[in-house]
């Protein structure tokens, strides 16, 4: 059953006094089944970070619709969308965005502090998660005093502390180096395995291809999309791999068929 649905789903931004309009996503349509693991891949400027933040209910569309477990996010008022958001998902960010003064079990239960959970509470997730996470042994240490994959292992436990619907991940690797960046992304197979529902954005294709399924994003549109099955890891990555080639050629072809032949253009400045 789809835990998340979006419906011709579109974004358009207007400049200063509306004098022109940019086309961010153009009709959006896709599901995000229960327990499963997808990656959004696509160009800088291609649309994936727009539709994260519609999908996180951080903005919302021009048209079209995002079903969220049963709730339409554009009915959610202003004033409520923070606690919706604390209460039904979690977000792991590039940039850790860990409180230096606040040591790691404070980081961690931050939303559930904000959610005014009892403090009994607090510690029974504390004591499940941290070890899970290999966090147990770090929780009286503050964010300066931990490598850059134990920040993002923080972070990733203050995403699942209240136990979302979704686990929004952007660009989780990007502040990683490669054997740091693994870590993690075995962490996230693990947690997916035990039935988290994950969407993460990424321009990674080795990232792409711990997902069970890779969406590609072209200018605003949905391009392709490709299902790992029984593909192993390194046959999923050769697959993302050539879709992207294929997008980025499709671009170029593009941008050819749009631009004047030389004639065409010495024409036009003569004229």
């Amino acid at each position: 059953m789809p835990i998340l649905e979006l419906n011709n789903v579109a974004k358009t931004y207007h400049t200063r006094f509306n004098a022109n309009a940019v086309n961010a996503l153009t009709d959006i349509s896709l599901s995000v089944e229960a327990g499963e693991y997808v990656a959004i891949m696509g160009e800088s400027g291609s649309g994936k970070s727009t539709l994260l933040n519609l999908i996180a209910a951080l903005d919302k569309p021009t048209a079209g619709s995002i079903n969220l477990n049963g709730t339409e996010l554009s009915t959610i008022p202003e004033n409520q969308s923070a606690k919706f958001r604390r209460e039904h998902l979690g977000f792991v960010f590039q940039d850790f965005n860990l409180l230096d003064t606040f040591n790691v079990k404070d980081n961690i239960v931050l939303p559930l502090v904000l959610s005014k959970t009892p403090v009994v509470e607090m510690e029974k997730r504390v004591k499940k998660l941290a070890p899970q996470l290999g966090l147990a042994d770090k929780l009286e240490k503050f964010p300066y005093e931990l490598s850059g994959g134990q920040q993002q292992r923080v972070a990733a436990a203050r995403a699942l502390i209240t136990d979302p619907e979704l686990l929004l991940a952007d660009e989780p690797t990007g502040a990683l180096d490669s054997h740091t960046a693994d870590e993690l992304l075995k962490l996230f197979a693990e947690l997916n395995a035990e039935g988290q529902t994950i969407l993460m954005v990424t321009h990674s294709a080795v990232a792409a291809s711990h997902a069970q399924r890779v969406l590609f994003i072209r200018d605003g549109r949905l391009f392709h999309q490709l299902y790992r099955g029984d593909l192993t890891q390194d046959e999923m990555l050769i697959k993302i791999s050539d879709t992207m080639t294929a997008m980025l050629a499709k671009q170029d072809e593009n941008n050819q068929s749009d631009r004047p032949s030389s004639a065409a253009a010495t024409q036009k400045e003569a004229e």
